[in-house]
C-alpha cells in the first residue's frame, strides 16, 4: 500500500518533479496525493497537472497577516486528501508551531547545504565565501527551528575551482533529486530515522571527504 503524500511548493517544483517520477515506480512506497502552493504562479503546479495529481492554490496573501488561518487551510486540505506525510519542496514560507506540530515526525524538507552548515538562505554564495571544499544537500525532519530538524540523508559535492553560485547550485540540485525520493521512501517504509549522533552518513561519500571538509 502506497502511503499518500502531500507536497508544498512555492516555485518551479524541481524536487516535486523528482518525487513524482519516483512515485511512478510500482514498488515505490509512497504516492503524491496532493500538491499545494501558496502562489498561483508557481510553475510546479503544471508538473502536478501533467502527472494527473490534484493541485490547489491556497494563497497566503488572501489571509493577510493571519498566518494561523492560512496554515489551518493548508492543514485542512492535507487531511481532506488523506495525506500521511508532507514534503516541503521549495516552499518559501516559514511555518508556525501549529503546522510543524500537527505533522511532527511526518514532515520532510530538503535543504541545499550539508547541515548544520549554512542553514537559511543563499547557501551556495555562503559556501563559496567560506571557502569550503565540500558542499551538498540535506533531507531532514521539520521542527520549529530553521533547518534544525533531525537529519535523514545527506549528499556531498565537491566545490571546484572556478565554481559560481549557478554551477555549484546545479551540482547540488542533481543530488537533491536523488536523495529526496530515497529519504521519502525510507520514511514511508518505516525504516528512516535520524542517526544516533544527530548526523546522517553521506549518501555519496567522496574519496578524501573527511580531509577535504
Amino acid at each position: 500500500m502506497k502511503r499518500p503524500v502531500g507536497v508544498l511548493i512555492s516555485g518551479r517544483g524541481s524536487n516535486l518533479g523528482a518525487l513524482l517520477a519516483a512515485a511512478r515506480a510500482p514498488d515505490y512506497p509512497a504516492r503524491i496525493a496532493l500538491v499545494l502552493s501558496n502562489r498561483a504562479d508557481a510553475p510546479g503546479l503544471a508538473l502536478a497537472a501533467d502527472a494527473g495529481v490534484p493541485a490547489r492554490v491556497i494563497a497566503h496573501r488572501e489571509f493577510g497577516a493571519d498566518r494561523a488561518a492560512h496554515e489551518a487551510a493548508l492543514d485542512g486540505a492535507l487531511r481532506a486528501a488523506g495525506v500521511e506525510i508532507v514534503c516541503l519542496a521549495g516552499y518559501m514560507r516559514r511555518l508556525t508551531p501549529f503546522l510543524v506540530g500537527a505533522w511532527a515526525g511526518r514532515m520532510l524538507n530538503i535543504h541545499p547545504s550539508l547541515l548544520p552548515a549554512f542553514p537559511g538562505l543563499e547557501t551556495h554564495a555562503r559556501a563559496l565565501a567560506a571557502g569550503v571544499r565540500l558542499h551538498g544537500c540535506t533531507v531532514h525532519l521539520v521542527t520549529e527551528g530553521v533547518d534544525e530538524g533531525p537529519i535523514l540523508a545527506q549528499a556531498a559535492v565537491p566545490v571546484l575551482p572556478g565554481d559560481t553560485e549557478a554551477t555549484l547550485a546545479a551540482r547540488v540540485l542533481a543530488q537533491e533529486h536523488r536523495i529526496y525520493p530515497a529519504a521519502l521512501a525510507a520514511l514511508a517504509s518505516g525504516v528512516a530515522g535520524p542517526a544516533a549522533d544527530g548526523a546522517a552518513a553521506l549518501a555519496n561519500p567522496l574519496p578524501g571527504a573527511a580531509s577535504a571538509a
